[in-house]
């Protein structure tokens, strides 16, 4: 027995080994604040790829982010977890939360200096090609990368998860370099019908190139195991569905195919 834990062990070692995801704790500064970024890319893959900005949920930048970052870095892209309120800062109820994230999305320019430090370390990465970069993010995550988008910061393209539709920004006309793709929940309560058209509105008077979908059952947050229980405990409509965060998940992928075509 000891042998076969011992052969396990070493063949476990060996597959973690070959699939040369390297993971990386980055600190860096922006907006006069320190921040803590994580880093996830296939080092075995010896071209330059596309890079992707991970923007996290109201939470902070957690773990749910990171795993995102890595299973980005597994379908090889560089993947950079971003931080939004500095310190690499993390809460765990949904009043500290809505503390945090409103508090961020008073101070946009901030937001922007933050995400754009991020985006200028990922573009330096030596794997990166940096004419092909882009951002997703979850909930508050979304609307901040929305927001980015609007404001005209050059990425080829942004994916919101059940983004913050709400706290979108107008952009003018040719400001929106981004091509957008909304990953929406059709029951999201924080996402009604009225928030997604005027979200709507908003995109086509800045004319720019985007796509709504609409997840059929899919509430807030559905793409997280874990808002089954907060959604529970918290009382808030928020719940994991599998079917939704599968079928958004392939249609960022057939997104990214589209828009990083050299």
């Amino acid at each position: 027995m000891i042998r076969l834990a011992l052969f396990l062990s070493l063949f476990l070692s060996a597959a973690v080994a070959l699939a040369g995801i390297v993971r990386q704790e980055i600190t860096y500064t922006a907006d006069g604040v320190t921040l803590k970024g994580y880093l996830a890319y296939d080092d075995s893959l010896k071209e330059k790829r596309p890079g992707i900005l991970v923007v996290h949920e109201w939470w902070g930048n957690n773990d749910y982010s990171r795993k995102r970052a890595d299973m980005l870095a597994e379908l090889g892209y560089v993947a950079f977890a971003v931080d939004m309120y500095g310190d690499g800062k993390v809460v765990e109820t949904p009043a500290d939360a809505g503390k945090l994230s409103g508090e961020a999305m008073k101070n946009m320019s901030g937001m922007k200096a933050r995400f754009t430090a991020a985006l200028d370390l990922l573009k330096k990465n030596t794997a990166v090609d940096p004419r092909r970069v882009a951002a997703i993010g979850y909930c508050f995550g979304g609307g901040i990368a929305l927001n980015m988008a609007t404001a005209g910061v050059d990425l080829r393209g942004v994916v919101s998860f059940h983004g913050s539709l709400a706290a979108v920004a107008p952009g003018k006309p040719g400001t929106v370099k981004a091509k957008i793709l909304v990953c929406n929940g059709a029951a999201d309560k924080f996402n009604p019908e009225s928030v997604v058209n005027r979200f709507k509105s908003l995109m086509d008077s800045a004319k720019a190139d985007y796509r709504v979908v609409n997840y059929e059952d899919a509430l807030h947050s559905f793409t997280n195991p874990a808002s089954t229980e907060v959604g529970k405990k918290y009382n808030i409509p928020l719940a994991y569905n599998e079917k939704a965060d599968k079928k958004s998940w392939a249609d960022m992928q057939d997104f990214f195919g589209m828009i990083f075509k050299k």
